[in-house]
């Protein structure tokens, strides 16, 4: 069990002019706010929104005729499904998908709308992975790792590769780790071509399964993330084998890590990352002291998240900053006190985004009312003046 650089070179030759070759451009904005100096390759630019398109046409190129023919099977949360069924029908091969139940819609709509048949069951990656793999032996399908695959290794290779010689002065490269393709395969082209570059994963919180791996622990995987394109509860057995040695640390990063990633990347890049392609982003905000001043690589793995999970995230950003905050006011239940109160707040600059009136709390006088008064602001001093202004006029502010 082995992919080497050669076997990298190869897959980059036989997908090229199939998939795009991604940019890699530096950003002045995050390079600025961080105190790294910071290169992304933009990989949610493919067509199907993800990096993960090189890996599987390079599988799917070498399947024999007959292979081609039966067709392919492959449980994925969706972005693997997608650039699996896009090359899949390309090439006239027929593909099955099995996804998780909670897979964001845009995953699913993208893989149904290149020709897949896509079956939702489990409700994590385990188990459409045991659903798929019954599917297999069913009706005789070829399943196709989205990681644990020498052909898929070495086709996410060429995303390293191309890194390295977009970008060859970079001291380190970021990768988020799910099952952990990706990340073999570019540390096996980045490191053959420049030995001294340091390697680092990154793993969500929830699903830390490469790091468990590494100590010989039980992994503990659990729970809803925002990086949904990394929940992976056990690591490849081929990735582990071939990227242990060559990744220097993992970071394990928080959801907040990756919400405020998201945020930035839409905020100061213009460009849109579903989380797990935040992840790289998320490790250097994480552990600012640990990247000052090198030159460092992220992997933006992928675009494909929900305009409605977008939204939030960037709302919820907004609170974290106070530019989205909830004054609730205790005042008397008569006409003019809102009127009074917006006064206030208008005043100061502060837009009022909704109103909400609470009559029946029960530590609240039969006469009087709370009112919760969501408010968009400059950043967190200028909510601090507003609340200040409230509480100057009389008002008493519950929470701020």
């Amino acid at each position: 069990m082995t992919v080497t650089l050669d076997d990298i070179r190869a897959a980059q030759k036989r997908i090229a002019g199939q998939v795009d070759r991604t940019p890699v451009r530096h950003s002045r904005r995050l390079s600025q706010l961080t105190g790294a100096e910071i290169w992304i390759k933009f990989d949610n630019l493919h067509f199907t929104g993800s990096f993960k398109e090189r890996g599987a046409l390079n599988r799917l190129l070498q399947l024999t005729p007959d292979e081609m023919k039966r067709g392919v099977v492959a449980a994925s949360a969706g972005n693997h499904a997608q650039a699996l069924a896009y090359h899949g029908g390309r090439l006239g091969v027929p593909v099955t998908i099995v996804m998780p139940e909670g897979t964001p819609f845009v995953k699913v709509d993208g893989t149904r709308a290149h020709g897949a048949n896509v079956v939702i069951h489990g409700l994590d990656f385990s188990d459409s992975t045991e659903e798929a793999k019954r599917l297999q032996v069913e009706h005789g399908y070829i399943f196709v790792s989205a990681f644990d695959d020498e052909g898929i290794v070495a086709g996410q290779g060429v995303a390293g590769l191309e890194f390295i010689e977009d970008a060859p002065d970079l001291d380190a490269l970021i990768i988020p780790i799910g099952g952990g393709g990706l990340i073999a395969g570019s540390a096996i082209a980045a490191k053959a071509i420049k030995p001294d570059i340091k390697i680092f994963g990154v793993e969500a919180a929830r699903y830390p399964s490469f790091t468990a791996r590494r100590r010989g622990e039980p992994a503990k995987c659990s729970g809803q993330t925002i990086a949904e394109g990394i929940a992976i509860k056990a690591v490849g057995e081929i990735p582990f084998a071939l990227a242990d040695g060559l990744i220097d640390e993992i970071f394990v990063c928080e959801e907040a890590d990756f919400e405020k990633g998201v945020a930035l990347l839409v905020t100061l890049e213009k460009t849109v990352a579903e989380g797990a392609g935040a992840g790289g982003l998320a490790a250097i905000l994480a552990n600012p002291e640990r990247f000052k001043g090198m030159k460092v690589g992220i992997e933006l793995t992928g675009g494909n998240i929900d305009a409605r999970m977008l939204a939030v995230v960037l709302n919820r950003e907004m609170v974290r900053e106070k530019r989205l905050i909830v004054y609730r006011i205790l005042g008397d239940d008569r006409p003019g006190m809102l009127s009074a109160m917006a006064a206030v707040i208008g005043g100061l600059g502060g837009n009022i985004i909704d109103v909400v009136h609470n009559r029946l709390a029960l530590d609240v006088p039969a006469k009087g009312a709370e009112f919760d008064i969501m408010v968009e602001t400059r950043d967190a001093r200028h909510a601090e003046e507003i609340g200040e202004a409230l509480k100057e006029r009389g008002y008493e502010l519950r929470m701020g």
